[in-house]
């Protein structure tokens, strides 16, 4: 492990554990077991080691789980619209959960409405998402698996929708007490939804 990642790992563990905001320098370098003028050798500010973390544990992340590689034509061959949205969702799923990432998504997401770094880093993951389901819903158009009047804005309320219901069961987990996430049947709602947004695409655009 760099030192680097040193820094991002202890500012990671103070923040599930203090809250973001509550975390200082001299804590994240005391930790690390460093000097705090050493920290701006790696770091010009906190904000900067909580940036870098999201970087760090996203690329992590898509490596372990062996991200969507933006071969559409792969994902699509000669499957259904439900087959392929349900697929795709799977690889978000996994994403989304990958046990590293999804600690810093708790603490972002606990103070995204009083933290700017919190809030720029969710919106900015919000908005990859969006635009990664337009890509997917052009392709699906081009390959005559979608048919609507409007792919951005079904992309949108799609992206939107899914988002939210991932989000709803999460905070499910948390009101419960508890934290795991291997439950196989965690996100039914939003695979429910999948099978109605399909459905509904083929019954009105026919």
């Amino acid at each position: 492990m760099t030192r680097k990642e040193e820094i991002v790992k202890a500012t990671l563990d103070l923040a599930a554990e203090r809250g973001l905001g509550a975390v200082t320098l001299s804590q994240i370098a005391e930790r690390v077991g460093i000097r705090k003028p050493s920290l701006y050798n790696h770091f010009a500010s906190k904000d900067e080691i909580v940036q870098e973390a999201y970087r760090f544990l996203r690329a992590q992340a898509r490596e372990r789980k062996a991200a969507f590689d933006g071969d559409y034509a792969g994902l699509i061959g000669d499957k259904g619209l439900e087959e392929i949205l349900l697929a795709s969702f799977e690889s978000y799923r996994a994403f989304v959960l990958d046990e590293d990432l999804l600690r810093l998504w708790r603490v972002l997401y606990a103070e995204r409405t009083t933290s700017p770094v919190a809030a720029r880093i969710v919106l900015e993951e919000t908005e990859h998402m969006v635009r990664q389901v337009k890509n997917l819903f052009y392709a699906l158009a081009v390959h005559g698996r979608l048919s609507c009047d409007d792919v951005d804005m079904a992309a949108l309320s799609y992206a939107m929708t899914i988002h939210a219901l991932v989000d709803y069961q999460l905070d499910k987990l948390t009101a419960a007490g508890t934290q795991a996430c291997d439950d196989p049947t965690l996100f039914d709602e939003a695979k429910r939804y999948i099978g109605w947004f399909s459905r509904q695409m083929e019954a009105t655009h026919a």
